[in-house]
């Protein structure tokens, strides 16, 4: 069997899919796609492809080892996203092509059922209460939101007292029978973390994602010696080389490598390993389309350390589209009590609806408009971390 095509296609809200071909007649799904820069992870998609053409799409780890080590330049957002969605196909393809979920070619199940959570938009706390009620009548218990909104390296005890404030009326309407992780979102400089992270200790956020950027994860040992909170992050790194160093320094808690970011399947088992050995949950990051929250769940039914999985369901960045609005066998991914169970079909268990991406790309590619992440500036006029 030999990889005939590759085929992307960028559609609503913001995600791409990447499908396959193979001689035999058997095709894989991926999701490469950095939000925001949809065309540029494109472009270094069919790069590779050009190399792919011809080969055994069964030889995962070899394409994976050339597609990382057969250029000088290698690593980073857009690399590293092109091969996890390319990744994520070959093992759809293997999956399909023995009849099998690919968590069963990964070692099988370490567990029945997989926790789940959902993010709440909004700013105010009144949005985010009603956002939470909603979402625990469909079985939610746990949750994630944004924990301030723009902040300078050093700001003012009032923007210190709103972010806590928003925090305090979320446990005082739900008391402990909820959830929540805050997302700081590299939002907050090393300074203002330590602040607000001892202001927040009395609510008891389930963690704390991004306190700081990744480019400054030296932070994260000294944070953590700081607070009982857990520390998160790794959506912004994309290979267990860059996790390498953040383990060895300490700090987190839970690791949260995206699966269409970091390399895809291949990277992320061993990611996922890695963080067990220095005692340290997964959660992967997932704010993506169906080939990537499959993919995210995968590993989880084989990580012993995986916790919490992230999904879109309904995230406010869904503008356009939704995520099962792809898909055919939709029952699938159907939540209880916030879990949902491991996929029965063999690859990664997803029936895309090929006529409904097809005609979704070409609207989206005819009206050329691409969604962009906003653009935040401080009062001074200087740009603030979105």
């Amino acid at each position: 069997m030999r990889i005939t095509k590759l085929t992307t296609y960028r559609i609503p809200p913001r995600w791409m899919l990447l499908k396959i071909e193979t001689d035999a007649g058997i095709t894989g799904w991926g999701e490469p796609v950095i939000e925001g820069r949809a065309r540029t992870v494109e472009t270094a998609v069919h790069e590779f492809g050009e190399k792919l053409i011809g080969q055994d799409p069964a030889r995962i780890n070899d394409l994976w080892q050339e597609m990382y080590r057969g250029s000088f330049y290698r690593g980073g957002a857009i690399l590293m996203s092109a091969m996890a969605g390319i990744d994520q196909a070959l093992w759809d393809i293997k999956g399909k092509v023995l009849g099998v979920p690919v968590y069963q070619l990964l070692g099988g199940l370490v567990r029945d059922k997989m926790k789940t959570y959902s993010w709440v938009g909004g700013d105010r706390p009144a949005d985010v209460i009603a956002s939470m009620r909603r979402l625990r009548e469909a079985g939610f218990t746990t949750f994630k939101m944004n924990g301030t909104e723009e902040m300078g390296i050093i700001d003012t005890s009032l923007a210190v007292d709103a972010a806590v404030a928003r925090v305090a009326e979320i446990r005082a309407a739900f008391g402990n029978d909820i959830e929540f992780g805050l997302d700081f979102h590299g939002r907050v400089s090393a300074p203002m973390a330590k602040v607000l992270l001892r202001e927040l200790e009395p609510y008891r956020p389930l963690f704390v994602e991004e306190p700081v950027l990744a480019e400054n994860a030296e932070y994260y040992p000294r944070l953590a010696a700081g607070t009982p909170i857990p520390l998160a992050a790794g959506e912004r790194m994309y290979s267990r080389f860059e996790f390498k160093h953040v383990f060895e320094r300490g700090g987190l808690s839970i690791v949260q490598p995206d699966l269409s970011h970091a390399g895809g399947i291949t990277e992320c088992v061993k990611i996922a390993a890695m963080a067990e050995s220095y005692d340290v949950a997964l959660a992967p990051h997932c704010p993506l389309g169906p080939i990537a929250l499959a993919s995210c769940l995968h590993v989880d039914f084989v990580a012993h350390n995986a916790v919490l999985q992230e999904q879109s369901m309904g995230i406010h960045y869904n503008q356009g589209a939704e995520l099962l609005d792809y898909v055919k066998n939709r029952a699938d991914f159907a939540l209880e009590d916030g879990y949902i169970k491991p996929f029965t079909l063999p690859g990664l268990g997803v029936e895309i609806d090929e006529e409904r991406v097809i005609a979704a790309s070409a609207e989206f590619t005819k009206r050329g408009v691409d969604w962009r992440n906003p653009l935040w500036r401080h009062a001074d006029g200087s740009i603030a971390e979105w």
